[in-house]
This record gives structure tokens, C-alpha cells and sequence, in this order.
């Protein structure tokens, strides 16, 4: 399979329009469009009857303890876990291409709905990383896109990727966990294609 995109190419930085939390020179970061990005795939395995398109940052801090804090800095060193931006299951056979803004188009605070253009949505880790703040708590589903700590050390990598399934179906309903996502794809998948962005909001990370 082969995966690409117009709104960003492989290995290069996301454009402020694609991410949830853009640099701020006055106020550390600002909201920004929270677009998603496009999203085109060919080559398909023969046998295909389903997709499904995830989003994994590899690089979220395992502590939050100096996330955002005036004069800390959230290490290098630090170990890393992964943070969920995007599930998306169950997409028709006969669909390839995804468009920009299509699944997202601007911050919803407290999270989108559940529905999807095609497919079903599973939650992604804002659910997790905004209990507690009365403003944004809430369930998130589909895409939301990078907001990685004003002073994190180094940038951070958004691995996009389209699984092509034997399968029509997961059998999953709307609001789905990434593990149970790969519970249920084991043994399905026929091939895979990614495409890596990366991104910052830490003008001294390289």
C-alpha cells in the first residue's frame, strides 16, 4: 500500500491548521483549527473489505508532572507513552481518500460526538488527559490533533496509518478503545501503510 497527503508531506512539520494547540507568543499556545489532515491510499491488497486510520504521537510524557509549568522543562530523558489522536474503524472498501476538515474542523471543547463522515469513531486521549479541567473534560471522539507541552525538550511525531482488513466489519460500536481497536483487528490485517508528521510548540526543541 502506499499512503500520502496534501496537507503535509512525510516527515515534515505540521501546519498550525492541522494541530489542537498552536505556538502563542503572549499566551505559551492558543487554540488553533484542529483540521484533520488528507489522507490518500492506493495499492490496495487484493481480498480488502474494510480500512481502519489511526493517529499515535509515540513521544506524550509518561509523567505529567512538569508539563506546562513555568521554568521546568519536560526532559529528553523522560520515558515516553503513546497518545491516541485518531481512531477511525469500519471504512468501506471503496473509499481511499479522506479530505482535509472532513473528520475535524476547529476545537470542540468537551469533545466532538461520536459520529463519523464514514466509518465509526473510537475515543482518542483527550478523554483521559482533560479530566478535571472544568472547560474541557468531557468524551473525545475522532480526530483532535497535536498540542504537545510549551516546553517539552524535543518535538513530538504524529504517525498516521491505513490498515487494509479482510473484514467488513469489526463488530465495534462508536466511542472504542485503541486496545480494544487491536483486540478485535488481530489476524486481519492484509497490509499497512503510514506516514509520519511532526510537530512542536517549544520554540527551543529540535
Amino acid at each position: 500500500m502506499e499512503l500520502v497527503s496534501n496537507s503535509f508531506a512525510d516527515g515534515e512539520r505540521a501546519d498550525d491548521r492541522l494541530v489542537f494547540a498552536a505556538p502563542d507568543p503572549d499566551e505559551r499556545t492558543h487554540l488553533s483549527s484542529n483540521r484533520n489532515p488528507h489522507l490518500s491510499w492506493s495499492d490496495v491488497p487484493e481480498g480488502t473489505k474494510s480500512f481502519v486510520v489511526t493517529c499515535i504521537d509515540p513521544d506524550c510524557p509518561s509523567s505529567g508532572e512538569d508539563v506546562n509549568q513555568e521554568g521546568r522543562e519536560v526532559s529528553a530523558d523522560l520515558p515516553r507513552i503513546d497518545f491516541v489522536h485518531w481512531l477511525l474503524a469500519d471504512v468501506p472498501a471503496d473509499i481511499t481518500e479522506i479530505a482535509e476538515g472532513s473528520h475535524s474542523s476547529q476545537v470542540t471543547p468537551r469533545g466532538k460526538g461520536p459520529d463519523a463522515p464514514v466509518g465509526i469513531h473510537g475515543v482518542n486521549s483527550y478523554t483521559d488527559w482533560t479530566k478535571g479541567d472544568p472547560d474541557l473534560s468531557g468524551v473525545w471522539h475522532g480526530y483532535d490533533g497535536p498540542a504537545p507541552p510549551w516546553n517539552d525538550a524535543i518535538p513530538h511525531r504524529y504517525i498516521f496509518t491505513v490498515s487494509a482488513l479482510d473484514i467488513e466489519s469489526l463488530g465495534l460500536s462508536p466511542g472504542f478503545t485503541r486496545d480494544e481497536l487491536l483486540g478485535v483487528m488481530d489476524g486481519h490485517v492484509l497490509e499497512e501503510a503510514s506516514l509520519t508528521t511532526v510537530y512542536s510548540t517549544n520554540p527551543s526543541a529540535s
